[in-house]
């Protein structure tokens, strides 16, 4: 069953058309080279911006019709090298709730950090975390509001190999455990195949091959995708 699906949606010069259906319960990955329309597709499903035209429904429902407050709390996005305010732990990980002027008890706060085997006091600034805990802070703070949908953006593009696959199978079992709707842009296409149940691929602006995660093997039937694989300008 779709969760999210794209009709027909453009948005400047970036996206040119777009037509397709996240399946709820899945890992999505979004593939393509740079500039092809991927963080600007994130950007859109958590209404960050609006289609100039098309649509994007989430649960058959428009987006631009739906509260903005409701659709972030049921859709939460997690960004490259995970950006922290000053402060605290808690500071940060209540900030989804602190925008809704709601507040997150401690322990609540407690348990995410264990969901996301953080092992760090909520007291400790934030400036002390290593890269692998900040992702995982960052991913706690995308789970505050126990939502349907994980939107990541390269949320492991700076980490060293060891804390990639620690964050990946995190991510994964979370997946599993909590059933919700994973929607991931990763340059790594080691990573897509490790991760992926489907895959988008885009390329200026259009959804060029949406499936499983089979797309990302050549098979001498896909030029652009194939290119892509070999490393080959695009």
């Amino acid at each position: 069953m779709s969760i999210i699906t794209f009709e027909d949606v453009q948005y400047k010069h970036i996206l040119r058309g777009i037509s397709g259906a996240f399946t709820e319960g899945k890992i999505t990955t979004l593939v393509g080279p740079s500039g092809a329309g991927k963080s600007t597709c994130l950007k859109q499903i958590n209404g960050l911006i609006s289609p100039d035209s098309g649509r994007i429904r989430y649960r058959g429902e428009d987006l631009e019709q739906m509260n903005l407050v409701e659709l972030r709390k049921q859709i939460g996005m997690a960004f490259q090298s995970a950006p922290m305010l000053p402060g605290s732990v808690m500071d940060n990980l209540s900030l989804p709730k602190t925008i809704f002027h709601e507040t997150l008890a401690q322990d609540e706060a407690k348990r995410l950090l264990a969901q996301v085997d953080l092992h760090v006091d909520l007291k400790q600034p934030v400036k002390e975390l290593s890269g692998g805990e900040r992702s995982r802070l960052a991913i706690a703070r995308t789970l505050v509001n126990q939502p349907d949908v994980l939107l990541l953006d390269e949320i492991t593009a700076s980490l060293d190999f060891r804390m990639v696959k620690e964050i990946e199978q995190l991510i994964q079992r979370l997946q599993r455990e909590l059933q919700v709707t994973v929607i991931w842009i990763t340059h790594d296409l080691d990573q897509a195949r490790r991760v992926s149940e489907e895959v988008w691929f885009l390329k200026d602006g259009q959804l060029l091959e949406q499936g499983d995660v089979s797309l990302l093997e050549p098979d001498g039937t896909r030029p652009d995708i194939e290119a892509f694989l070999k490393g080959e300008s695009l």
